[in-house]
């Protein structure tokens, strides 16, 4: 399956997280904070990576801007995670790059939905 890098500050929803798609079969690395995100990102290849918006050290933001800024970030897929899920801030994750946004709360079902859509192009 697919290597992924779940980058989630919460304990009990990034369990969820990884429970879930270890489930479905994905390679899955794991990051606590921002800064922790971007470093394994430069650092390796990932089919997706899902971020949360809202970490320690560097916003989900501000890792889409680094790792959009450098020339192997392109291909990489970014599923933003949220608790601000109003239109407009919807429409600034996209326009700063992210592939997709998923509100929370969000159902397993939902994630693996939208994993398997973005996994898919």
């Amino acid at each position: 399956m697919a290597k992924l890098l779940v980058a989630e500050d919460e304990p009990v929803l990034r369990m969820l997280i990884l429970d879930t798609l270890e489930d479905e079969g994905h390679d899955i690395d794991v990051a606590h904070d921002g800064q922790e995100a971007l470093d394994k990102l430069l650092a390796s290849a990932y089919d997706l990576v899902i971020l949360d918006n809202m970490m320690p050290i560097m916003t989900g933001m501000e890792v889409i801007e680094h790792l959009r800024a450098q020339p192997a970030g392109s291909s990489t897929r970014v599923l933003m995670l949220s608790a601000k899920n109003q239109v407009s801030d919807r429409e600034r994750v996209l326009s700063a790059g992210a592939d997709g946004f998923m509100p929370k709360p969000f159902s397993p079902m939902d994630l693996i939905s939208k994993v398997e859509e973005l996994l898919d192009g």
